[in-house]
């Protein structure tokens, strides 16, 4: 205990995270949730692979899935922060599990039918995005201000470990049987669900938002982004990174099927794309106290452009799940930064509004790379197609480096 902590009395001292009832109810079953969010998501492209063999059925079904990041993220942030936030995502959770319920019912009979996939996949995806934006801004309310770092590192090391156990825990029920993922999704929503009822603080400082329109709320979101140099350039950053990112995802689903690789090597394969990335979230707070957020976004988006052709090349499911370790090492450091620089300077009443925008501006690309992707290839292959996202990568690594606003806020951190 140091000097100033002793100093404090112990009926004025926070405790700590582990012993935070309801940030623990909360982080749990967002937790469950995003864990099956990471079954189903895995889920969709195998069951669309290995019923069809088509890496284009693949690809719309994954534009389905990513589809709502585009069209669903700004009017999801005016709900956000209009709504009481808990009761939406006790919705949220109750909406995912009969959208997944339904899939399950239908492939158990024998009926896989792809717009119902692409339908049920639009919805789930829809509903995680408020869900997800409700938590976001509703964690700062659960937590004292000394302890965000620690609870958003947390939340970013836990939607990774979903990462680590959600994707192969899926392509190994998908071995099983091929409805039991989504059986697995359906219910994790309801365990989301009943956690949420025990919880007893609120999710917002004071009222929700006065309920103005939709669109005058939208762009005092928009313009309030706007006038962040920093971060609006960041998100310019992410929108292109994760555009081959999550074509990287699709290419190695893809790699793995052509080379007769079994859902147990796929899983090997995401289980150390999962490891990474919770290293990375973990050790977050480490970077933090070490090296400046725009050093971060410097540094990652270097590594990522190295990383990537190396998909071109490598084709054992080891070599693949080292190399996806190493990315989505970097994606966790990145990640955690990026939360904790925008939750504190956020608004708690634009919290849902602001994390919307930046959603969008980052990922809502992703929709129609995923399905850009897929087509290229099956019409191109893989190595062409992966070297194309190479160069992409590389020109936005190039874009960090070179971007006077990336450059003025690692000065201002420097003087700081």
């Amino acid at each position: 205990m140091s000097v100033a902590e002793s100093s404090v009395p112990l009926h004025e001292r926070e405790p700590p995270l582990r012993r935070n009832r309801d940030f623990l109810l909360l982080w749990s079953g967002a937790g469950m949730a995003l864990l099956g969010t990471r079954v189903s998501a895995i889920a969709y492209p195998l069951l669309v692979l290995w019923s069809t063999g088509s890496a284009g059925s693949a690809g719309l079904v994954g534009f389905a899935a990513q589809l709502p990041s585009l069209l669903v993220q700004l009017p999801a942030g005016v709900l956000v922060d209009r709504w009481d936030r808990r009761r939406l995502m006790i919705a949220c959770n109750a909406g995912g599990a009969m959208a997944l319920a339904s899939v399950a019912v239908a492939v158990a009979l024998g009926h896989l039918w792809l717009p119902h996939l692409m339908a049920a996949a639009f919805a789930e995806s829809s509903l995680t995005i408020l869900y997800r934006l409700a938590e976001r801004g509703g964690v700062r309310n659960l937590v004292p201000p000394g302890q965000l770092s620690a609870a958003l590192a947390r939340n970013e090391a836990r939607g990774r470990a979903a990462g680590l156990l959600g994707q192969p825990v899926g392509s190994l029920l998908f071995g099983l049987t091929r409805w039991t993922p989504l059986a697995f999704t359906a219910f994790s929503h309801v365990f989301a669900l009943l956690g949420l009822l025990f919880i007893r603080k609120d999710f917002q400082a004071g009222r929700p938002a006065a309920r103005r329109a939709v669109l005058p709320a939208m762009r005092e979101a928009l313009i309030w982004v706007w006038r962040q140099r920093f971060l609006r350039t960041v998100m310019g950053l992410i929108a292109g990174s994760n555009l081959v990112l999550n074509g990287l995802g699709l290419a190695m689903l893809v790699i793995m099927h052509r080379r007769g690789g079994s859902e147990t090597a796929v899983a090997l394969v995401v289980a150390a794309r999962g490891a990474g990335g919770m290293l990375g979230a973990l050790s977050g707070n480490w970077w933090l106290r070490r090296v400046s957020v725009p050093a971060i976004v410097i540094g990652g988006n270097i590594a990522w452009a190295a990383l990537t052709p190396l998909v071109a090349v490598l084709r054992q499911p080891l070599a693949l799940g080292v190399l996806f370790a190493a990315v989505s090492f970097v994606g966790g450091v990145f990640n955690v930064a990026g939360g904790v620089y925008q939750v504190r300077s956020t608004p708690d009443a634009m919290q849902g509004r602001v994390n919307s925008v930046m959603d969008l501006l980052g990922s809502g690309a992703t929709s129609l790379g995923v399905l850009l992707v897929g087509y290229l290839l099956d019409a191109q292959g893989v190595t062409a197609t992966v070297l194309g996202l190479g160069g992409l990568m590389a020109g936005v690594a190039a874009l960090a480096v070179l971007s006077p606003a990336v450059r003025a806020e690692r000065l201002n951190a420097r003087s700081g």
